[in-house]
């Protein structure tokens, strides 16, 4: 997902700097969706595995 949020943010950029805002402002705010939804999924995982007690 991770790898999705930053293909994102590049058509964003990309689309920013030829001047595209719509399709930039999209493309951002999809990137941010996914990086957000990321950071939850890693947090949940890290928070399983100490409950969990794994050092794997």
């Amino acid at each position: 997902m991770l790898y999705w949020a930053l293909i994102f943010f590049v058509v964003a950029v990309i689309a920013g700097i030829f001047g595209f805002g719509g399709i930039a402002a999209a493309s951002a705010g999809i990137a941010k969706i996914l990086f957000f939804i990321f950071l939850a999924l890693c947090a949940i995982a890290l928070v399983i595995r100490a409950m969990r007690g794994g050092s794997r």
